[in-house]
């Protein structure tokens, strides 16, 4: 890279899965912003909460595609519509996840094979179906969606902690496997940030009250747009020599 660095998505295509709320939203919002066409993968495709018309109205190209990342068949099928309609991928986000909040001696089966579907097998097949539409092109940037739950035990989140700790390891295979062909792949790992996700757990005051003082370095509970901002700059030709990498976005919890 010559000259200074760039921190904008100029002219480029990003598919952005579990986008209609939270983080996936202020990730796709942030793309567009910076420059990029954005296809917003949702469970739901009839109900993106306005996001898409928010998009075209920066200026941008937005697509809202059915995207079940657990099913490969379709995840496959959203990377393919994504180039033909917006014509390539240079950027794939993955967002979606689930998160059941069960202690490990009550997790059922069920709840097992459902977040390792969604979290792990959605991000791995996803990926390689980018992957295989990047490779062509010479180059592409791939951002998981980790969380400080990979690096740190979270009481009643032993399922999800697990596969959090296996993207994080999975983004550096990943990195080393497609780095010869121009691909980074990074992975974001936030703290708890205000969601609607996390909503119902953060009204709870003294929940509230214990995550603030274990986020040790600023003691506040993060906003998307903080999350937003480090999947950026990892999509930003400012970060064209970080591959493999897990920025941790957790305002200071695992220094502690």
């Amino acid at each position: 890279m010559t000259g200074f660095p760039r921190f904008d998505v100029q002219g480029q295509v990003a598919l952005v899965t579990g986008a209609a709320r939270g983080l996936g939203r202020a990730v796709a919002l942030a793309l567009a912003d910076a420059g990029a066409d954005v296809a917003l993968g949702l469970r739901d495709v009839s109900n993106d909460g306005g996001l898409a018309a928010e998009i075209e109205a920066m200026g941008r190209r937005a697509l809202a595609l059915p995207l079940e990342v657990s099913d490969v068949a379709q995840a496959r099928a959203a990377v393919d519509v994504v180039v033909a309609r917006l014509g390539r991928l240079d950027i794939l986000v993955n967002n979606a996840g689930v998160a059941p909040d069960n202690p490990a001696e009550d997790v059922t089966e069920d709840d097992f094979d459902r977040t390792v579907a969604v979290n792990l097998k959605g991000t791995f097949f996803t990926s390689q179906a980018a992957a295989k539409v990047m490779i062509g092109q010479g180059s592409g940037r791939i951002v998981n969606m980790g969380s400080q739950a990979g690096a740190v035990a979270l009481p009643g989140e032993s399922v999800y902690c697990m596969t959090k700790a296996a993207i994080a390891h999975l983004t550096k295979c990943l990195a080393v496997e497609w780095g010869p062909h121009g691909i980074t792949v990074n992975c974001v790992a936030p703290t708890f940030i205000r969601t609607p996700g996390t909503e119902e757990a953060l009204s709870d005051p003294d929940f509230e009250a214990d995550v603030v003082e274990r986020i040790a370095a600023l003691h506040r509970i993060g906003e998307p747009m903080d999350v937003a901002g480090a999947v950026l700059y990892l999509c930003s030709p400012a970060a064209s020599l970080v591959t493999g990498h897990t920025l941790l976005v957790d305002g200071g919890w695992t220094a502690r």
